[in-house]
């Protein structure tokens, strides 16, 4: 049998769309399985800089099973989640590839949509992951409530505080830390500094 090259870098998913289901997909179900791939790669990289987006660890398999609605706590609960992904990845691995999560879907499929056909069921998980990206569920965010600008206006800081701010609300760095000594004979709290050679001479 002849395969005619897949053109552009669609290439890789037709192929493995092929082998996963016997026969090169159209184009629209291509786009799909691109759609699915980039889904994959963001839930691999969440969380970790430095991650490559090829693999997933088992933690951000699970967001991604969460956040997709794959689990719905009735066919599929995380417990199934994790039985899966032990079962699919290598025995000395962490993490999944890219084929090692189709395989993963395939197995969760027929348990998430019964009554569909095999086919039609992975169709319907995949739709429920195409295009999804994490989602940032208590990521904390800075409240701007009129309590919190109190507390953050210098210019009503008292005492010690006080004096670690300019006018404009700077900070004076060190000098603002430390207690700068003056050596003038007055005591710090004095205000009439200065004022005893004017009073000799007025006597």
């Amino acid at each position: 049998m002849c395969v005619r090259v897949w053109i552009g870098s669609s290439w890789d998913t037709a192929a493995q769309s092929y082998f996963l289901f016997g026969r090169i997909p159209n184009m629209a179900e291509s786009t799909d399985i691109d759609q699915l791939l980039n889904s994959f790669k963001k839930f691999a990289i969440h969380g970790d800089t430095k991650a490559s987006g090829k693999e997933m660890n088992g933690k951000n398999w699970a967001k991604l099973c969460k956040d997709c609605k794959v689990i719905d706590s009735k066919n599929i609960t995380s417990t199934d989640v994790d039985i899966v992904f032990t079962k699919v990845k290598s025995k000395t691995s962490r993490v999944i590839t890219y084929e090692e999560f189709q395989k993963a879907l395939e197995e969760l499929a027929p348990k998430r949509f019964k009554g569909q056909s095999k086919e039609e069921a992975l169709q319907s998980i995949y739709q429920l992951i195409e295009g999804k990206e994490p989602t940032n569920v208590g990521v904390t965010k800075v409240a701007k409530t009129a309590t919190v600008d109190r507390l953050t206006d210098t210019s009503k800081y008292t005492g010690s505080h006080k004096e670690r701010f300019n006018e404009s609300g700077k900070g004076k760095g060190k000098s603002g830390r430390e207690e700068i000594v003056e050596h003038t004979g007055y005591v710090g709290a004095y205000k009439n500094a200065g004022t005893y050679n004017e009073k000799t001479k007025a006597k």
